[in-house]
């Protein structure tokens, strides 16, 4: 999670939401990213959905089974529905997200039975550490208004 934080930090640095990825599979790291929706202009550019896409061309496939994701924040609708195509074996994310969080908070997305892979999750790794820079960043964003 450590290292997700470092990316959330580039993120911040960036002036874009500050959330940040991590894959490993086998104990290696095999792709990170932040966000970048502002950066990019596309609103499919999360953390996790570029750190999926990053980890797909290194292995040459989509399916990412048993590889692991640390991710800052918990993960909305589109980021969860990603993760569990993907086939990730397990998600631990930071801070929880109340109002779109699809690991548990809100819509349950990573655990419905009716998806064709289900993916185990923990939430609230490093949570303080994640949740302040979220805060933070938001702190200042309303400060500019």
């Amino acid at each position: 999670m450590r290292l997700a934080l470092k990316q959330a930090k580039k993120a911040f640095a960036a002036d874009e939401v500050p959330v940040g990825a991590v894959i490993v599979l086998d104990g290696k790291v095999i792709a990170r990213a932040y966000n970048q929706k502002e950066t990019r202009n596309r609103c499919t550019a999360h953390a996790e959905i570029l750190a999926i896409e990053k980890a797909e061309k290194k292995l040459g496939t989509w399916h990412l089974d048993g590889a692991e994701m640390y991710v800052t924040l918990e993960p909305c609708p589109m980021c969860a529905g990603a993760i569990a195509g993907a086939r990730i074996g397990k998600l631990y994310f930071g801070a929880y997200e109340p109002k779109s969080g699809s690991a548990v908070s809100r819509f349950p997305i990573l655990t419905e039975s009716g998806l064709n892979h289900c993916t185990a999750y923990e939430g609230g790794v490093l949570e303080e550490n994640c949740a302040t820079l979220l805060k933070n960043y938001f702190k200042g964003k309303r400060k500019q208004k």
